[in-house]
């Protein structure tokens, strides 16, 4: 059995007497996607940092790479590649430049920062933009650019936060392929991010983060079966004319009124379409679906918006 990259016990992280992060337990294997997801202020960021090792453990403990982040830190970071929100590349430069001088803080040879760039720039797809300035390109290369940069000391461990947030649906699919392929030459990745589909394409196993708990934690298909039912049907009423939920109980293991539409939570999508055909209700549009990580998400967490 081999040790996990990260390991967390009743790890608690405090601003003040603000509990940011309340006494989580979880283990990152190598080799895995492990995803972080939550609404704002979930305690996702903070835990990263801790990992990351650039905000100190309040309480509890928390190992990374079998090291002490207050003790071994720089050790740590030395094997980490790291991709923040934001980019924070130095535009005014070439994206060979930019790959170049963050290859020097990591004190590589200039002859083996060169060659790891060659193929960073074949893996993010960026070969015939070597010596381009930043600043024209688009959302898309820029974030290429900063998961090539997070891998030119060839990290152990990756920390990827909202790693496609602010992309279009085409650059994210890009920016999966690349992740993915990152995964299969066996690079540990922690993510997090606010796309269910994302963390259903890209996670192995992944943890739902609320308040700063962790709610539920397993694969998403495991998550989904243990959450949420096999299908839903959403119901949309006329304006003026809606249903009460009461009148639909027994029709579905769980049912949600929202503002828009009336959703119904069942095991047989068929026959809950029947029965519904044999009721007097006036329904204007009826849509069936398989449950996703989204409906797990937003059962655990709520539907109010968090800013």
């Amino acid at each position: 059995m081999t040790e996990p990259l990260v390991h967390a016990a009743n790890l608690t992280k405090n601003f003040g007497d603000f509990t940011a992060v309340d006494s989580v337990d979880f283990v990152v294997e190598p080799g895995e996607v492990f995803g972080f997801l939550g609404p704002n202020g979930a305690g996702k960021s903070s835990t990263m940092k801790m990992i990351g090792a650039v905000s100190p453990v309040t309480e509890g403990e928390l190992t990374v790479f079998g090291l002490d982040p207050v003790s071994d830190g720089s050790a740590i970071r030395s094997r980490l590649g790291v991709v923040p929100q934001e980019n924070l590349l130095d535009t005014e430069l070439t994206v060979f430049e930019n790959l170049f001088i963050y290859g020097r803080y990591f004190d590589l040879p200039k002859a083996v920062i060169r060659d790891r760039i060659d193929d960073l720039l074949d893996f993010a797809q960026l070969e015939d933009r070597r010596d381009d300035l930043v600043d024209p390109l688009s959302g898309g290369m820029k974030r290429r650019l900063t998961i090539a940069r997070a891998l030119i000391n060839q990290p152990d461990l990756m920390l990827l936060d909202e790693p496609t947030t602010g992309l279009d649906p085409q650059a994210r699919h890009a920016l999966w392929d690349r992740l993915y392929r990152l995964k299969q030459q066996g690079v540990t990745l922690i993510i997090t991010t606010h796309y269910m589909d994302e963390a259903e394409q890209l996670c192995d196993r992944l943890v739902i983060m609320d308040k700063g708990k962790i709610v539920a934690e397993g694969s998403p298909r495991y998550l989904i079966e243990e959450y949420a039912t096999r299908d839903v049907v959403e119901l949309r009423f006329p304006v003026g004319n809606s249903v009460e939920s009461g009148s639909l109980e027994d029709l579905a293991r769980r049912i949600e009124k929202l503002p828009d539409r009336t959703l119904l939570y069942t095991d047989n999508a068929d026959q809950t379409l029947v029965d519904l055909s044999e009721r007097a209700l006036e329904i204007e549009s009826t849509i069936v679906r398989r449950s996703t990580l989204e409906d797990v998400f937003l059962r655990l967490t709520g539907r109010t918006l968090v800013d």
